[in-house]
């Protein structure tokens, strides 16, 4: 099934049940950057046993880190909808924001300005090269829709797949309940 959404920055890519990629298992990545070179975004519904004080040594705050994706690993990403405490911050959607000035973060989050409910910090991205993206998107590989910060921030991550698809309704809706595995159905 393919939406009909275009893919902008901020859009939601819902993977479908039947991706067949470990990585990206019934996740959804959120689109920081889509252009002619390529694509960069962060899954938004894979955690790790890591928080952001076991990385960074001078923040003092146990947040969950998330796996934004299986490359960089080594680099530190973050979403928020705190644009008046983060300068440089890129707005991906209505009270969405990526990236700005990390000084500022970490004392917004040292400071207790920055609560978790407003945050969320990722290990690691989602990158495709010119083209790539496209070609899933052909083969149906994803289901693309609008980002909601409210759904983003305030959905557990264990519901955020099931969750955005029940959204949607219609068609979405009956994927939502498609099993892992289909044949022990």
């Amino acid at each position: 099934m393919k939406s009909t959404t275009p893919l902008t920055n901020g859009s939601f890519l819902i993977a479908e049940p039947y991706l067949g990629d470990t990585n990206f298992e019934r996740s959804v990545v959120i689109v920081c950057e889509h252009n002619s070179e390529g694509t960069f975004g962060l899954v938004l519904n894979q955690t790790t046993a890591l928080t952001l004080s076991d990385v960074i040594e001078d923040v003092y705050a146990d947040y969950p880190l998330f796996v934004g994706g299986p490359v960089g690993q080594n680099t530190l990403h973050y979403l928020h909808r705190r644009p008046d405490l983060i300068d440089g911050s890129i707005r991906l959607g209505e009270g969405l924001y990526w990236s700005g000035n990390f000084e500022q973060v970490k004392q917004a989050v040292n400071i207790g300005t920055m609560p978790e409910k407003d945050i969320r910090f990722f290990v690691g991205y989602s990158g495709w090269d010119e083209g790539q993206l496209d070609d899933e998107l052909d083969e149906k590989a994803w289901i693309v829709t609008r980002s909601n910060a409210r759904f983003l921030f305030d959905t557990p991550v264990d519901e955020f797949w099931r969750g955005i698809l029940k959204s949607m309704g219609g068609e979405f809706k009956a994927i939502a309940h498609y099993p892992l595995d289909p044949r022990l159905n």
